[in-house]
């Protein structure tokens, strides 16, 4: 088998979504599905870990059955699978890592643990734009807002990270104070289209210091307290919030941009589908003569077609997992990976 031919088949089952992708060597992504358990949270305000995890069960097979029939393909056309080990929900990386093992010792394949963001990473580079090495990365997933240096695929070194609640975690919160149900963020960002952005001025944390870390929890209390005082106002502290957030977002970005000398920048993960923070950074990147690249909607939020490629990519360079038990790593920095 020639690696020109290799097809990589990705497993993400790290939280609330179920993604399965195939990736080959000449074709690209040749096929992808994703079942999202919002309804299923829905009623609890939130993600439930238990009934994430027995969705993922329900949900894998029948998933990567549809993939191969997409793509018109068989599991003997398999020669990698590439599942989320990390960072995630114990019981949900569980599902994802047992199916991978089981299939790839069957099939007598290779498998190889994936790091959720480097998942999101790298997913620009499924767009026919593709970023060059090296970049800063804004990575803006679930429980993490992080900037990256980005030297080489595995070469990284964490700038700056959340001390507190991440972007997305603030925007589901704020979201739920204002009444706004679940998923938060897109609803927040939804309503903060029709509000006035001078009727609030919300703070922009921490960049009134030097470094490249967050801390968004007390943005989220400036909105309560807001929000306690205008109860009519919600559209405005909407955006007020949304406002504040992204524009710290951008500051942090020019600031890592400007520390790092590139010339590139990469903004991934489910909040960086929000249309406010895409207008904030693509001004940034006109003023700076900077690049930004990001993911199409769609793989802004987790996805298996990112897995399937960041798998790829390792497994097509001879890195496999050789562990034969299904191991997971609920934490795990992005720090620790292997260059290629």
């Amino acid at each position: 088998m020639s690696i020109n031919d290799f097809v990589t088949l990705g497993i993400e089952s790290s939280c609330d979504e179920t993604g399965v992708g195939l990736y080959h060597s000449q074709q690209g992504l040749v096929a992808h599905q994703l079942f999202s358990q919002v309804e299923i949270h829905a009623e609890y305000g939130g993600v439930v870990p238990e009934l994430a995890s027995r969705d993922h069960i329900q949900r894998t097979i029948p998933l990567i059955k549809a993939v191969l029939a997409d793509a018109n393909l068989g599991l003997q056309n398999i020669n990698g699978i590439a599942y989320t080990a990390g960072p995630g929900l114990a019981g949900a990386l569980l599902v994802g890592s047992a199916v991978a093992k089981s299939l790839a010792w069957s099939l007598k394949i290779p498998s190889l643990a994936v790091h959720h963001m480097e998942g999101h990473l790298l997913a620009p580079l499924l767009e026919d734009k593709k970023p060059e090495f090296p970049f800063v990365a804004l990575l803006v997933s679930g429980g993490h807002t992080m900037l990256v240096d980005v030297e080489a695929i595995g070469k990284y070194k964490i700038l700056g990270e959340s001390l507190d609640d991440a972007v997305g975690e603030a925007f589901d919160k704020t979201a739920k104070i204002l009444g706004l149900g679940y998923p938060g963020g897109p609803a927040l960002a939804k309503l903060a289209q029709q509000g006035d952005e001078g009727a609030f001025k919300f703070p922009r944390p921490m960049v009134d210091r030097p470094g490249l870390d967050f801390s968004f929890s007390g943005l989220k209390t400036f909105a309560r307290n807001t929000f306690a005082k205008y109860p009519k106002q919600k559209a405005d502290i909407a955006k007020a919030f949304e406002v504040a957030a992204t524009q710290t977002l951008m500051i942090k970005c020019r600031r890592a941009l400007e520390q790092t000398g590139h010339s590139r920048l990469v903004v991934a993960g489910g909040v960086s589908s929000n249309l406010s923070l895409r207008k904030e950074l693509d001004k940034m990147g006109e003023k700076t003569g900077s690049s930004v690249f990001y993911p199409r909607q769609e793989f802004c939020t987790d996805n298996g077609a990112m897995i399937a490629l960041a798998g790829h990519l390792r497994l097509t360079k001879g890195q496999v997992s050789v562990d034969s038990d299904i191991s997971i790593k609920p934490r795990w920095s992005i720090e620790e990976l292997e260059a290629i």
